[in-house]
């Protein structure tokens, strides 16, 4: 498979119910296989996967965009408005951003970038001030990726959740 320019041959989409089980999919093996490299003490349990398969679910509260590439769905990520049930912005008027993946095959190729420019349009479309997300302690460079794109740490919007502590990024969409 040519990997070679993907991030500009990626269709951007809404995903369809069709899409679920790939998206799911590739959801459970791109943060298993990215945090058993880079955080091997992270155990991601039945119930996690459960979760991240459940993109039915998510498509009814929030946006869920996919990177189609050759007619395979590669990536994905979602775009939670304010007051959607599971949206953590804690900012006013702010999007959530949650489960940015690509596939494995594709790490580091550059599809994440039109991913997250959809989902940065569809917010300030949206008219929000703000997107707000979650990057797991120690994914360090996760949290660079976001620096590098104007997102900024935010301390107030920390999550220490019982079995993962979440460090907070915004990207102000407004002056």
């Amino acid at each position: 498979m040519e990997t070679q320019n993907v991030a500009e041959r990626a269709l951007i989409r809404e995903a369809r119910a069709e899409d679920d089980p790939a998206v799911g999919d590739l959801l459970v093996e791109a943060f298993i296989t990215q945090y058993a490299k880079k955080l091997p003490d992270v155990v991601y349990t039945e119930e996690r996967k459960r979760e991240l398969r459940d993109v039915a679910s998510r498509r009814k509260v929030a946006s869920v965009l996919v990177a189609e590439v050759d007619g395979e769905i590669a990536g994905t990520v979602a775009l939670f408005p304010p007051g959607a049930p599971g949206s953590e912005a804690w900012l006013p008027n702010a999007a959530d951003l949650r489960g940015l993946a690509t596939a494995v095959r594709y790490h580091g190729t550059g599809l994440a970038r039109p991913l997250l420019d959809a989902a940065e349009d569809l917010a300030r479309k949206w008219g929000m001030d703000a997107i707000c997300l979650h990057v797991r302690k120690g994914a360090d460079g996760v949290a660079r990726m976001y620096m590098k794109r104007g997102y900024v740490r935010e301390p107030s919007g920390d999550m220490d959740l019982p079995s993962v502590f979440l460090t907070a990024y915004a990207l102000r969409l407004k002056a």
